[in-house]
């Protein structure tokens, strides 16, 4: 969906893979600052340097919910930035690849709605 305010510099295939790589290296930064492994329940592993895959998988996947929810409050926050800077339900619904009516459902009341005209004769 073309914006009206800005041009993507790279195809959506490109993009998302970009996204990704990006996301995928800071969810790995984050699982391994934010958390610490707990043993495993069972048998500890034959050689040490053998790692458990299903505790480092659900780590990534519980550090990419916390990335997933921050980004969502980094959306609202710049929906409020943009609507402040006069953006109304169009833009930011272009912006975010919704509709006018998904914008203004996702954020009521973020965009002052326009004064009603009234016809005196």
């Amino acid at each position: 969906m073309p914006a009206d305010r800005f041009a993507a510099l790279m195809d959506e295939d490109q993009l998302a893979a970009l996204a990704d790589a990006a996301l995928g290296e800071l969810a790995g930064r984050l699982a391994a600052r934010a958390f610490r492994p707990l043993p495993a329940a069972g048998p500890p592993p034959a050689e040490p340097w053998e790692d458990d895959a299903q505790g480092d998988a659900l780590t990534l996947l519980h550090a990419l919910m916390h990335l997933r929810r921050a980004a969502e409050r980094l959306a609202d926050r710049a929906a409020r930035d943009a609507a402040g800077a006069g953006a109304g339900y169009p833009q930011l619904g272009q912006a975010c690849e919704i509709s006018r009516q998904a914008a203004r459902q996702r954020w009521p009341g973020l965009v002052p709605s326009a004064p009603h005209r009234t016809s005196t004769s």
